[in-house]
C-alpha cells in the first residue's frame, strides 16, 4: 500500500471512528472521559477492530465497510470496545475454556447495549438472542461475563453451538487481550495502570448515573451492572486467616537459630554446640472457633458446599492448624439442625466427602448464638475466637453483642446490600469470591 493510499484510507478511517464517538457522547454524555480514552491505530495485524484498553486498532477496509452497511454498526461496536474496558473484561484472568470466555465477554456485552435505548445504538434484538437472555436471566440476576460463562460452560455445548454464539456476539478482535497479536505481554506495571485508569472511569460512570444528572431510562441495565463490577472485593482466604491467633506449640524455630554458634561450638567442643535451635515457635493457627451454615431455601446447597470447600482449603493447609482444634460446624435455619465437632483435619475431610445439607425452613440467627451461649457454659466451648455464619443475610439477628468476634459471609445473588448489627463483620461475596 502507497504513502497516499494509507494516508487515504487512515483519514477515511478517523473520520468515521469520529463520527461514531461524537454520536455516542450526544446521546451518553457520562461516556466522556472514557470515550476520550481510547486513541485510534490503522493496522493491518488483525482482521476487523480491537482494543488494548489504549486505543482502538481497526483494520481499514472493515472498517469502512461496517460502515457501508449501517453506520449504526459502527457506533455499537465502538461502544461495545468500550464497555469491555469500562467493565475491565480484557485485564481479567481468562478461564480454561478462552474462547468460551471471549464469547461470555461479548455476550455481557451485547446484552446491556441490547437493554439501551439510545437513538445511537438502538436496533432490533434478533430472537436468538432473545432466547438466551431469557435463559440466562432465568439463572443470573445480573448477567456479568463471569456468571455467563458459568452457565455456559455447565451445558457442554457442541462445537456447533459454540460457533453459533461467536457468530451471534463475536463482533471485535480480543487478539490485544490478555496479549497482543507479536506476544510481548505488557509490563506488570502498565497492566496496573491500565487497570487503575478503567476502574477509576468505571467508578465515575456510576457516580454521574447515581445522581441522576446523566441517568434515564435509556440506559437500561447499565447502572445496576456498574455498581455489580465496581463493588468492593474480598479474598476469602486472607480473611478467614485473620480468626487465626497468636501462640506457641512445640516445634523448631529456624528463623531464631543461629548456624554460626552452632557449628563454632562443634569444632571447638567436638559434639557440644553453643546453641541449640528452640524448641517452640510462636505461630499464627487456628484453634477454636464456629462455622454456621444457613440451610434455609433462600441458600444454595451447591453454594454452601463450595463455601465449605473452600473453608476446608484454607483450613487444610498446615500452617493453620494447632496438634488439636476445637470447631464446630451448626447447620441452621430456624433452629439448629446440626453439630458437628472437627478436632482435626481427617475429620474435617471426612465430613466434606459425606456432607448431608439440613433444613430448608426460615431464617432466624439468634437459636444458633443461644446454643453457642449454652455449649459455653458447659465448658464446650472455653476459648471460642469467632463464628463465622455463612447466609443469604435475610433472617432475624440478636440485639445483644456475643462475647466473640462475628462475621456474617453474605452471599446475594442479587447483589444488594445487606444490613448487619453494629458489632458484627459483614463480609459480601459471589460465587467467584469462592
Amino acid at each position: 500500500m502507497s504513502f497516499q493510499i494509507e494516508e487515504r484510507f487512515e483519514h477515511i478511517g478517523r473520520q468515521i471512528l469520529e463520527g461514531s464517538r461524537n454520536a455516542l457522547y450526544m446521546n451518553m454524555r457520562y461516556l466522556d472521559v472514557a470515550l476520550s480514552a481510547l486513541s485510534w491505530e490503522m493496522t493491518t495485524a488483525i482482521p476487523r477492530i480491537g482494543t488494548d484498553g489504549f486505543r482502538i486498532a481497526y483494520e481499514p477496509h472493515y472498517l469502512a465497510d461496517l460502515y457501508k452497511q449501517n453506520p449504526m454498526q459502527v457506533n455499537r461496536v465502538y461502544l461495545h470496545m468500550v464497555m469491555h474496558c469500562v467493565f475491565r473484561h480484557l485485564l481479567k484472568p481468562a478461564r480454561e475454556n478462552i474462547l468460551l470466555w471471549n464469547i461470555s465477554c461479548d455476550i455481557a456485552i451485547e446484552a446491556l447495549i441490547d437493554s439501551m435505548h439510545h437513538r445511537s445504538i438502538r436496533m432490533g434484538v434478533h430472537p436468538f438472542r432473545k432466547v438466551l437472555y431469557a435463559e440466562l436471566k432465568d439463572k443470573l440476576k445480573v448477567l456479568t461475563a463471569e456468571g455467563i460463562y458459568r452457565v455456559l460452560d455447565a451445558r457442554q455445548m457442541s462445537e456447533g453451538q459454540i460457533a453459533r454464539l461467536e457468530r451471534e456476539f463475536c463482533i471485535d478482535d480480543h487478539l490485544y487481550w490478555p496479549k497482543p497479536p507479536d506476544g510481548k505481554k505488557p509490563p506488570t506495571s502498565m497492566m496496573q495502570n491500565l487497570q487503575k485508569k478503567w476502574q477509576d472511569i468505571s467508578e465515575k460512570m456510576q457516580t454521574e448515573l447515581q445522581m441522576g444528572t446523566e441517568q434515564n431510562h435509556g440506559d437500561g441495565e447499565l447502572l445496576g451492572e456498574l455498581q455489580v463490577e465496581n463493588r468492593e472485593r474480598y479474598d476469602y482466604r486472607s480473611f478467614l486467616k485473620k480468626f487465626a491467633v497468636l501462640k506457641e506449640e512445640m516445634e523448631v524455630d529456624p528463623d531464631s537459630f543461629d548456624y554460626v554458634f552452632y557449628s563454632y561450638g562443634l569444632r571447638l567442643y567436638g559434639n557440644m554446640p553453643l546453641i541449640e535451635p528452640q524448641e517452640w515457635k510462636e505461630v499464627h493457627k487456628i484453634e477454636e472457633f464456629v462455622i454456621a451454615i444457613d440451610t434455609s431455601m433462600s441458600c444454595s446447597g451447591e453454594l454452601v458446599r463450595k463455601f465449605l470447600e473452600e473453608t476446608y482449603s484454607v483450613l487444610s493447609e498446615t500452617e493453620s492448624f494447632f496438634k488439636k482444634v476445637h470447631i464446630r460446624i451448626l447447620q441452621c435455619d430456624e433452629k439448629i439442625q446440626s453439630d458437628r465437632l472437627i478436632t482435626n483435619g481427617d475429620e474435617l475431610r471426612d465430613y466434606m466427602e459425606h456432607m448431608e445439607l439440613y433444613g430448608n425452613g426460615g431464617t432466624d440467627f439468634r437459636p444458633v448464638f443461644s446454643y453457642i451461649n449454652e455449649l459455653q457454659e458447659q465448658g464446650q466451648l472455653r476459648d471460642l475466637k469467632g463464628l463465622l455464619y455463612f447466609t443469604d443475610g435475610k433472617g432475624t439477628f440478636p440485639k445483644k453483642r456475643p462475647r466473640y468476634d462475628t462475621a456474617f459471609i453474605i452471599f446475594r445473588e442479587d447483589y444488594k446490600e445487606v444490613s448487619v448489627p453494629a458489632w458484627a463483620i459483614r463480609l459480601t461475596l459471589d460465587e467467584e469470591d469462592l
